[in-house]
């Protein structure tokens, strides 16, 4: 027998999580009222979801354009959808500008790791393994390859710590926040490309 729910807890749900309605409604039956177990569960769902939709078309968007303080700094960046109709949402908007700004901040140098070109691994390896000389020799491999992934990810997009969270305790990377994005509006969203423009360089 499910558990009886009042509108009221089903709407709180709804704002802090985004979700729909009826998911938030099944979601507090099926926790026994428990709002964290039920958003918990939603994040989950959310989740697998957005995994599902990661495989269709992204041919609809938004290209934005991002000027620092100062003019000394510009970004454009191309974000994809599935529809127009996500694309003229305010949602879709700011996350849009959120990746701009955050290009602008964080100067990412590749959108994903599949990005990456080999020969740019090779050469950060090879300096990590001048670097770990003195490391011993059954260490030194492990050593090579932590440092190298860990750079990897400070010139990743989507690995990079979102800048505006930099100063919580649990920052989401922009993969994190894609994903949700993707989870609140029902489509594939992508970060197909941006460019960064400083004055001078």
């Amino acid at each position: 027998m499910s558990t009886a729910v009042s509108a009221k807890d089903v709407k709180a749900l709804r704002d802090a999580t985004g979700a729909g309605m009826m998911d938030c409604k099944h979601a507090l039956q099926e926790s026994g009222g428990d709002v964290e177990e039920a958003m918990k569960a939603l994040r989950a769902k959310g989740l697998a979801d957005a995994q599902k939709r990661a495989g269709r078309a992204a041919n609809e968007g938004l290209v934005h354009s991002y000027i620092h303080t100062g003019g000394r700094v510009g970004v454009l960046v191309e974000v994809n959808c599935e529809t127009d109709f996500v694309a003229r949402t305010d949602v879709f908007g700011t996350f849009v500008h959120d990746v701009a700004l955050h290009v602008a901040a964080m100067r990412p140098e590749f959108v994903s790791a599949d990005d990456i070109p080999e020969a740019y691994v090779e050469g950060e390896r090879a300096i990590f393994i001048e670097q770990a000389k003195d490391v011993p020799e059954h260490a030194r491999e492990k050593a090579v390859e932590g440092k190298l992934r860990k750079h990897l990810s400070t010139v990743t997009l989507l690995e990079q710590e979102f800048v505006r969270d930099q100063n919580e305790k649990k920052a989401r990377t922009i993969e994190d926040l894609r994903t949700e994005i993707a989870s609140e509006l029902g489509e594939n969203i992508t970060i197909r490309r941006f460019v960064l423009f400083e004055l001078g360089s």
